[in-house]
């Protein structure tokens, strides 16, 4: 059985995309339930497994990306906070104090 090809991940739909990487991830799970209690045959499932949802993970990544910029004003990561809500701590608060405490 070959590994999966890229192209293939790319030619679906986000919600199927998404349906996808979730059954791979179910499939993996059983695979681990499986090499658990010993039934395990095909151990070159996992290797195939995890190549798939890499790619599908990547390709969604991939549209994510484009979609943040095509409207950069949309993205949550490049909002910022007000200068007024940024707090900022005076230099001797930010310096450790040496121990004064006294020996007996």
């Amino acid at each position: 059985m070959p590994l999966p090809k890229i192209e293939d991940a790319r030619n679906l739909n986000d919600q199927e995309l998404a349906d996808e990487i979730l059954a791979a991830k179910r499939q993996l799970f059983e695979l681990r339930m499986q090499q658990a209690t010993r039934r395990l045959e095909k151990t070159h499932q996992f290797k195939h497994l995890r190549h798939k949802v890499g790619q599908m993970m990547t390709v969604l990544r991939e549209r994510e990306r484009a979609a943040v910029q095509a409207s950069p004003k949309s993205s949550p990561l490049q909002e910022q906070a007000p200068e007024s809500e940024v707090t900022q701590t005076p230099a001797s608060a930010a310096s450790p104090q040496p121990d004064t405490q006294e020996e007996e």
